[in-house]
């Protein structure tokens, strides 16, 4: 009986991947990005309604995963396992994944606020780096730890990890990130971390927008503190008036 609910699983699944639409919404999620209902219709070319309907098959199959973060609603590849098992049908099928490649104005796409903590390509990349350092240490999917060498680092930042861990709110987790529709660090953590920025001067907050600026003195920081080499399209460019601090604009 096992095996026959297997075989039957596996007819699903391949019936559902077979469908032409449906397989270009699950090639356009290789990329580990997250996209709207909407960016899939258009990726698929179907209607919103078509899209919505061939995401909640997928998602009944468990191929899918929906990410709600605030008002939107995003969707992902389950796990690594699906993306290995595309790769292995494209090989087969001699197929490519198509690209996309989602717009977000520039500044607000390098470095903004996410409700209390840092957003966008800068958090990002050092979300990466403090996971691949051992920094950063995942518990399940939806929560992180700090390593002995990780709270070191964060303590000798001046942030205090152990009294994080006694709020009422989650220490550390990842925030899907709309613009990079990749993971940034979230929770207590995520916030006393972009707090310490903007004491440091590392990051500048405009005055109007939750736009973020990176200042010359935290390039530096992010590379001494981090070992995190920023993009070389990094532009450098004086505020104004003169006097205001160099700040890091980025351009594609």
């Amino acid at each position: 009986m096992h095996a026959e609910h297997q075989d039957i699983g596996v007819s699903q699944v391949a019936a559902a991947i077979a469908e032409p639409a449906r397989t270009k919404i699950l090639c356009s999620l290789m990329d580990g990005h997250a996209r709207t209902s909407t960016e899939l219709a258009a990726v698929a070319e179907v209607s919103a309604s078509t899209a919505s309907a061939h995401l909640a098959k997928l998602k009944d199959l468990s191929l899918v995963r929906l990410h709600v973060q605030g008002r939107h609603r995003y969707y992902s590849l389950a796990d690594q396992r699906v993306a290995q098992a595309l790769e292995a049908l494209m090989v087969i099928g001699q197929n490519a994944a198509p690209s996309f490649k989602p717009h977000t104005p520039d500044r607000l796409q390098f470095a903004r606020t996410c409700y209390d903590h840092m957003a966008g390509t800068l958090a990002v990349l050092l979300h990466d780096r403090l996971l691949a350092a051992g920094w950063l240490v995942e518990t399940d999917e939806r929560a992180y730890r700090l390593s002995e060498s990780g709270e070191a680092l964060f303590v000798g930042l001046g942030i205090e990890v152990q009294d994080l861990s006694t709020l009422r709110r989650k220490f550390a987790c990842p925030c899907l990130d709309w613009s990079m529709r990749r993971p940034h660090l979230g929770g207590s953590l995520g916030a006393a971390l972009l707090q310490m920025a903007l004491k440091r001067k590392w990051v500048t907050q405009d005055l109007d927008s939750r736009a973020l600026a990176l200042t010359v003195a935290g390039r530096k920081a992010m590379g001494t503190r981090f070992g995190l080499e920023l993009p070389l399209d990094a532009k450098v460019k004086r505020s104004q008036p003169a006097a205001a601090p160099t700040v890091i604009a980025y351009t594609r």
